[in-house]
């Protein structure tokens, strides 16, 4: 049974084979940033490289795992705020509110949390 375990996994390792190579050239200056960098990470330089980019690459196509969580943090601190407003000061909140504050938070959690990611970098 443990040959084929380590078979399926050896066959899964292949299909996921990194067959393909992006470069880029750098000045000396930008490598030994690069070498420090990396090293601080504990990874080697092309691991580095490789994992901002493929950081990147999710962020911007909107596949960033931390990302996609922070936008459901806002968007449950969102509803949270919105709905207990009203609990707080007595009143109730009908159906029909209840669904409109849905909509709205489904509507606008995405660019809440790209503003407070904004917020973070400036």
């Amino acid at each position: 049974m443990n040959s084929n375990v380590e078979d399926g996994a050896e066959a899964a390792s292949k299909a996921l084979a990194r067959t393909q190579t992006a470069s880029t050239k750098l000045t000396a200056a930008e490598f030994t940033e690069l070498e420090s960098v990396a090293t601080n990470k504990g990874l080697s330089p092309g691991e580095w490289i490789r994992e901002v980019l493929l950081r990147e690459i999710r962020q911007v196509s909107g596949r960033d795992p931390a990302a996609m969580l922070l936008t459901e943090i806002i968007g449950l601190q969102m509803f949270l705020t919105n709905a207990l407003a009203p609990i707080v000061q007595g009143d109730r909140m009908s159906s029909e509110q209840y669904q409109d504050l849905m909509r709205h938070v489904k509507a606008n959690k995405q660019k809440a949390a790209q503003q407070v990611l904004a917020q973070k970098t400036e």
